[in-house]
């Protein structure tokens, strides 16, 4: 099994060797697929690749579904800048020997928009909302008591009227157990095809050219450019800090390198009484070009219960501050029902 997880960092640094170049950044589209979901991991601002576990670990590492007993569903909602909304849905269930699966759901929702035009500036009375979608589906296995490995295969739609974007995606996710304290865990996420919109709201009524005059119009439909979805590696190592039975502190640093982007180095810190009580801190910092990155520091808190007849239910909370006061700042609130 060592062979299969050293097989799996080297395919990783593979894949992010052909994926990254500095001349492709801010080239890519689907940036939805960057917005990160969970209220725990947002608040330790990503950083615990190693050891998420749960419904809450799709997003981050696939691998982390794997160690979860029992059935789980997740139900997350955040105030996005620019009074943005995220919604995500994710239920997963263990399988025993089989392993683990799961379905996830994320809606970005824009709100009514006016629909402006070049003779009513002001807005016809007419609405649109774009639809951002974005389906999951995740398998994950425990190889050995020390690692689990698990991937994500995502369908990508993007909606602005009747101009559409679809694509697709994989994600792969590897968590390493040295032993209860310290876990490592690697993740290549986004890797797929290229995404071009089209529809009928492209075509354009003109002139033929070269016809004669009074033989009227004809309509045309642009050939629009391809654009990459932001690929990215993710290394991530945690270590727990055992102080007794009651109290535990967390730390976790990671390292995203981009294929569009700056890399990002990220640090989180979680505290833990009695597995009821949770405080979280996390930060976020970009290697080359920190001043013009919106996000730095994350807060956040949770609790845990296990109620009779197994069932568990906790809730999270995270704020995720932006530096550009205009778009305001992320609220997220995340409620995960457990059933063993």
């Amino acid at each position: 099994m060592r062979k299969i997880l050293i097989l799996l960092i080297v395919f990783s640094f593979t894949v992010v060797s052909f994926a990254g170049d500095a001349a492709r950044r801010g080239t890519s589209g689907a940036d939805q697929l960057l917005i990160p979901v969970g209220a725990r991991s947002i608040a330790t601002a990503g950083a615990f690749l190693a050891n998420t576990h749960g419904v809450e670990a799709i997003y981050y590492n696939p691998a982390g579904l794997g160690s979860m007993t029992g059935t789980e569903a997740m139900f997350d909602y955040s105030k996005y800048i620019a009074d943005i909304n995220i919604s995500y849905l994710a239920v997963g269930t263990n399988l025993g020997d089989i392993g683990s699966i799961a379905l996830s759901y994320k809606n970005i929702g824009f709100g009514d928009i006016p629909i402006t035009t070049y003779d009513n500036p002001d807005g016809t009375g007419e609405t649109y909302s774009p639809s951002y979608v974005t389906l999951g589906l995740t398998y994950s296995k425990e190889l050995t008591d020390r690692v689990i490995a698990g991937v994500t295969m995502k369908v990508i739609h993007e909606g602005i009227q009747n101009t559409t974007a679809n694509g697709w995606a994989l994600d792969f996710g590897v968590q390493y157990n040295f032993n209860k304290q310290l876990s490592l865990g690697v993740v290549v996420a986004n890797i797929g095809d290229n995404m071009k919109y089209a529809g009928a709201d492209l075509q354009q009524r003109t002139l033929i050219p070269g016809s004669a005059l009074g033989s009227g119009t004809g309509v045309y439909t642009p050939i629009t450019e391809e654009f990459e979805i932001p690929s990215y590696f993710d290394l991530s190592a945690s270590y727990k800090f055992m102080f007794d039975a009651n109290n535990s502190l967390s730390l976790a640093a990671a390292f995203r390198n981009n294929n569009n982007l700056d890399d990002i180095v990220r640090g989180g810190i979680e505290y833990d009484f009695m597995n009821m009580l949770y405080l979280r801190g996390g930060y976020n910092y970009y290697t080359g070009n920190q001043d013009n990155y919106i996000y730095d520091y994350a807060l956040g808190a949770g609790v845990y219960w296990e109620m009779v007849d197994g069932v568990k239910i906790k809730f999270d909370y995270a704020f995720r501050h932006v530096k550009e006061n205009a778009l305001g700042s992320s609220n997220v609130f995340t409620l995960t029902l457990g059933l063993d």
